[in-house]
Order: C-alpha cells, then structure tokens, then sequence
C-alpha cells in the first residue's frame, strides 16, 4: 500500500464522499468524513438527500466499480434480497426510450446486470463499510467552514468544521469537496486567486413525485419499467421493484410540466403512455408512506479539468464536478467510477493529484453528459444548442432505438453504452451499424400489399 499522508479530509458524508473516502483509505493514515446532517444508523431518509426518495439505479458498470471498492457489496444486496437486472433476459423489464419501446423477443448472454436498492438503502449499507475501516472516521453533524492555506495559497492544508456550538481547525493533507452540484468551490477559488472553472448548463426543469407502494404479487413480471419522454411528450414513469417487496413509483415532468402529486390523478397522468397491465398494477398498489417530490433544474459541468491553475491539497469530486438530469440514472456509477479513477492516480503518484484526476473523471464524466445531454435535445421542448454533431448523433440513436424495438443485440449494446459499461464509439462498431441499418431498412419495407378495386396496389408499411 502506497501511504501518501497523514490525513484526508472529505467534506460531505452522501454516497460521493463516501465513496471517495474508500478510495483515499488506502493512502492516507486517516480519512475523517465531514458531514452537516446527523446520519441515520439505518435505511432511512434524510434532508441532505432530497433525492433519496425517489427511484435510483445502481448500473452495471456502477456495480462492478462499487463491489471493487467494497468486495462482497453485490452480493450482500443480493442476500437481502435487492431485486437485479440481467440485462440477458429482456423480459424482465419494459423499457421504452424516445418513443421506442425495446423488444423482449430473444434471450441474449450477457453477464452484466443492474441492482435496484431504494438510495437509502443502498447509501446505509455503504456507509457501514466505511464505518467499518479501522482509519475512516465519519464526523456527523458538523458543517464545514472556510478552508485554511498557506500563506502564499498555493496549498489547502485543512478546514474549518463546526458542531454543537463549537468550532475547530482540521488539518489536513488533502481536502476533497463532495459536497454536491451547490458546493461552492468556484467562489472559494476565485477568493484564492485562481478564477472559477469553466461550466456548461443545459436548463431542464424537472420535477419528479415518487412514492413506495406495495403491489399485489403476482401482477407485474417485469421488475423495472421505464417510459421515458419522447419529442412532443415531455414527460415519463418509472416503476422499479426494491427490497422488503416494495416498488417505488415515480413521475416526471420536464420543462415547467408539472406531475401531480395525488396518486390517483398520478395515475391518470401516465396511463396514456404506460403499459395496461403495469397501470392495473398501479391501481391495486397500497400507498406506503407520503409522496415526495423534487426539482431539477439543469445539468451542470464543471470543468475543474480545463484550469490552467489550481491549488494544491484540494480535489472536488461527485456532484460537484458534474450533475446530470436524474431521470437517467447516472449520478452513484459515475461517482464510482471517479472513485477507482481516484485510486489508480492515488497509486501512481502523489504528484499533481488533482490535474492527474480531473483529466482521468473526466472520462467517465463525459461519456455520461454525452448520453444525458444529446437524449434532453432530442426533445424539442428542451432549449439549447444543437450544433450539427449532436444532430447526427441524435439522428442516428434514434435509428439505434428503432432497431432495437426488434433487435435485440441491438438493444443491448444500446444499453451497454448506456449503463456507462461500454463507450459510446461502441454504438457505431460496423456490426452494430450494420444492424442498425437492416432493422430500419426492414421497417421501411412494405409488409403486406392488396389491389384495390379499381387494381391499384394499396401497401400497409409498419
């Protein structure tokens, strides 16, 4: 093990900050975890995690980095009874993306697969891992203050943190912002000298309501069903299965498109695009607990990795870098992929720490705000530049998802790409568009044709 220093500070105790704290643990001779709310010792929701209470999915490419991280993870959701994903088998799931709904036809082997934890489930769980590392000390309950430098700023060495009336200095050797997407780091850079980070902002207006339900068993063979917005409908469902037999329901409106909050009228507000069975399901579903509801309003990059200077002993990491439109699931796999990106600069070198990680999270980083970004313009609802790539490539996902209503393959390298397990190039391997377009060459084929009295011929196209 590579000991770097004495201490690493993480400010933030949500599932970013913790997940950096597994990674720094192997470096550093104490990790102290700074966090503003008293932390549950169970699954519970909490004010710090708004979001929590609404529909989350651990990705594949999510999982595997998590379960590197913390061995044994996966399989201990799996003994307590956290629904999963094989991808494999299309059957269980409804999954329809820009107006086209996947195919459930073929069984493809795919060994990769996405678990459906509620967040506070899955974040106590993770959090009792950190807990459980002889150098990680989690310091709830205490807010973080200004940071202290050198004289010359051109290093953090610690920060100031408050609890229960008092206050004091930690010093440390690295401070890591996880503090989330209202982090204030710009402003604390740009009090330092070294001006703020680039930023790029695409103005979504979501608002989700979501609620935990109990469904009759039986009713749904799918475990997670997901209808997202299509051009001219600005608006979605998603129902995944979760521990306990539970289901958590949620809907979504973009641009200023209110969901209501009533679930009967919920109901109604998405029967016309959902699936009937899952619709009946929904109507014999009992209520568990009061409906919450959030708001969302743009995703935001920060490109820390664009900075020609930046201080010393200080890194930002999570939702603080960069924060994506919810409704596709990315934020706890790309903070656990930043993680392992972190470990393997950690273990390189203790050079340059920061401009070494910008440069690397920047992968997985990008490959998630190319996914989120080019699927919100599509809509035209949505306002924001198009310049002429994310055309074509829109044009062409589109073409992708037509395949893969019938095209199974197809379908899975789509969710690949997806699920950040595999990168976007993959979309456009020759086999893969070779595919795309025999599927929409079929779809454009007549299917059937008949005379019609007066010996025309009169085709039906699907």
């Amino acid at each position: 093990m590579n000991r770097i220093g004495g201490r690493a500070v993480v400010l933030g105790g949500s599932m970013g900050g913790l997940l950096a704290a597994r990674a720094l643990a192997e470096f550093y001779d104490t990790v102290t975890v700074v966090e503003r709310d008293v932390l549950p010792t169970g699954p519970e929701n909490r004010r710090g995690v708004p979001q929590g209470r609404h529909v989350h999915a651990l990705l594949a490419s999510g999982a595997e980095a998590m379960d590197e991280l913390l061995p044994g993870l996966l399989d201990d959701l799996a003994s307590e009874g956290v629904p999963q994903i094989a991808y494999g088998d299309m059957a269980g799931v409804h999954l329809a993306f820009g107006g086209h709904t996947f195919g459930k036809r073929d069984r493809v082997r795919d060994g990769f697969a996405t678990y459906l934890p509620s967040r506070c489930f899955l974040q106590s769980r993770v959090r009792s891992r950190i807990r459980e590392l002889p150098n990680v000390t989690i310091l709830d309950g205490h807010g973080a203050g200004e940071l202290t430098t050198t004289a010359d700023r051109r290093r953090v060495t610690g920060v100031q943190v408050g609890g229960g009336g008092s206050a004091r200095t930690l010093r440390a050797d690295l401070v890591v912002d996880a503090r989330g997407r209202g982090a204030r780091t710009p402003a604390i850079l740009e009090g330092l000298g070294y001006g703020r980070p680039e930023e790029e902002h695409l103005v979504v207006d979501v608002t989700y309501c979501s609620r935990l339900l109990r469904i009759p068993p039986g009713m749904l063979r799918e475990k997670m069903v997901i209808v997202g917005p299509q051009p001219g409908r600005p608006t979605g469902m998603a129902l995944f299965a979760c521990e306990n037999d539970t289901w958590m329901f949620t809907e979504t409106g973009m641009v200023d498109t209110e969901p209501p909050t009533d679930l009967a009228d919920t109901i109604e507000f998405v029967e016309s695009f959902t699936p009937a069975h899952v619709v009946a399901a929904l109507r014999s579903a009992e209520p568990l607990g009061a409906v919450a509801r959030h708001r969302y309003p743009s995703s935001q990059w920060r490109h820390y990795e664009r900075m020609s200077r930046f201080p010393a002993g200080l890194l930002v990491f999570g939702d603080a870098v960069c924060s994506f439109n919810p409704i596709y699931g990315q934020g706890m796999t790309v903070a656990a992929l930043e993680a392992l990106e972190l470990r393997k600069c950690l273990h390189c070198s203790d050079s340059d720490i920061a401009g070494r990680f910008f440069r690397a999270a920047a992968r997985p980083v990008g490959a998630a705000w190319k996914f989120a970004i080019g699927a919100d313009l599509s809509l035209p609802e949505v306002e924001g530049p198009r310049p002429w790539g994310v055309r074509i490539g829109n044009a062409y996902v589109d073409r992708v998802l037509t395949a893969a209503e019938t095209d199974t393959a197809v379908a899975m390298r789509f969710l690949r790409v997806s699920s950040l397990y595999d990168p976007p190039r993959n979309l456009g391997h020759p086999a893969v568009l070779a595919r795309v377009c025999a599927a929409n060459l079929r779809r454009r084929r007549p299917s059937t044709s008949s005379v019609d009295r007066a010996g025309t011929s009169t085709v039906t196209a699907h």
